[in-house]
C-alpha cells in the first residue's frame, strides 16, 4: 500500500515506522532537520525495553509523488487544513482519507479534500512521546478503531487493518465508529477541559467537591448531545468512567492542560468546540461547555 503519513510527531512517527515495514510510506513534516534526520538514520521507537530501527521516507511536501491509497493525518486539529493544503496533490479519486487525531469534527476539514465514501476516522490507544530527534517511546500498544464516516463496510478498511495487523498493530472496524470517537470524547470535554481551566492534575476534579460538581453537569451536557445523536450512552455509567479516571491518575496532566501551562494554541476547539457545535446544530443548551470553551480561549491569549 502507498501511503502518506502527515506529521512526524510521536504518533505520526509510530505509525509511520511500522506501516514502513510491509509498506510504501512517506512521511510529511515541516521540520527540515527531522526529514533529514529520518532520511539518513531513520526512527527509533524505544518499545517494551528494546529499541527498534526502521526506515520510513520522509519529505517537506509531496512534490514528485503522484495520488496514494491512503493518507493518515497526523499534525496537530489546529494544523489540520494548511497540512491537507500541503499534501493535497497525492489524493486521488480513490485516494483514503484518515485521521485519528483527538476529538470530534475532523470529518468537516477532511470532507473539503474528498468525498465522505472516502474518509475514515478512528481512534488509538497507542500513545508515545518524543525523546529525541527521530527517537520515540511507544509507551504502550492498544487497539485502532476505524470506520468509514459513511456508515457501512468497505473493502478498503480490511486492506487497512490487514496492512495495520502485518505492521504491528490491532485493529477493529466499526460500522458505527461515532459511537467510540464520542465515548472517548466524554472524558476529554469533561475531566480533561477542566484541568485546562483550573490548572491542576487529572485527581483534582474527583477530589474537589467544586470540581466534582461542575465535571458531571458537563458530562450531563455531552450525553445530552449525544443522545439526541442517536448515540448509546448511560449518564451514570459514563459519569463513574470519568471520575475513576480522574482518581486514578494522581499526578498525570492532560495535554490541553499542560498546552495551556506552557503558552500554547490548544486542540479545544475539535474537543469541547466539537462538542458545542453540534449541540447547536442539534437545538440543545450546553451552557457549561460554551463557558469552558470561552475560559480556555481566554487563558490561551493570557499565556501567550
Amino acid at each position: 500500500m502507498r501511503i502518506v503519513v502527515v506529521g512526524a510527531g510521536a504518533m505520526g512517527s509510530i505509525y509511520g515506522a511500522r506501516l514502513s515495514q510491509h509498506n510504501d510510506v512517506t512521511l510529511i513534516d515541516t521540520n527540515d532537520e527531522l526529514v533529514k534526520r529520518i532520511n539518513s538514520s531513520g526512527i527509533v521507537l524505544e518499545e517494551g525495553g528494546e529499541t527498534h530501527l526502521f526506515h520510513p521516507k520522509a519529505a517537506k511536501n509531496v512534490a514528485g509523488l503522484c495520488p496514494v491509497d491512503l493518507v493518515i493525518l497526523f499534525t496537530k486539529a489546529l494544523y489540520s487544513v494548511s497540512a491537507l493544503e500541503n499534501v493535497k496533490s497525492v489524493i486521488g479519486e480513490n485516494t483514503y482519507l484518515m485521521t485519528l487525531q483527538n476529538g470530534a469534527g475532523h470529518e468537516k476539514i477532511l470532507s473539503r479534500f474528498t468525498d465522505v465514501d472516502h474518509i475514515v476516522i478512528g481512534t488509538t490507544e497507542d500513545n508515545g512521546a518524543v525523546i529525541d530527534m527521530g527517537i520515540v517511546h511507544h509507551g504502550g500498544s492498544g487497539i485502532t478503531n476505524i470506520g468509514l464516516l459513511k456508515d457501512g463496510s468497505s473493502s478498503f478498511l480490511e486492506e487497512i487493518k490487514d496492512s495495520f495487523n502485518a505492521s504491528g498493530f490491532d485493529v477493529r472496524i466499526h460500522r458505527n465508529i461515532q459511537q467510540l470517537i464520542w465515548d472517548k470524547l466524554m472524558t476529554n470535554v469533561s475531566l480533561s477541559a477542566l484541568t485546562a481551566v483550573l490548572q491542576c492534575d487529572m485527581s483534582y476534579i474527583s477530589e474537589n467537591d467544586y470540581a466534582t460538581a461542575i465535571c458531571k453537569e458537563l458530562i450531563r451536557e455531552a450525553v445530552d448531545v449525544a443522545l439526541a445523536m442517536g448515540l448509546s450512552f448511560d449518564l451514570e455509567k459514563v459519569t463513574e468512567k470519568v471520575l475513576s479516571t480522574s482518581r486514578n491518575n494522581k499526578g498525570g496532566y492532560t495535554s490541553i492542560m499542560m498546552d495551556i501551562k506552557n503558552g500554547r494554541r490548544s486542540e479545544v476547539d475539535t474537543i469541547t468546540g466539537a462538542l458545542v457545535s453540534k449541540a447547536h446544530e442539534l437545538g440543545i443548551s450546553v451552557s457549561y461547555h460554551e463557558m469552558v470553551l470561552s475560559l480556555i480561549h481566554a487563558l490561551e491569549g493570557k499565556r501567550r
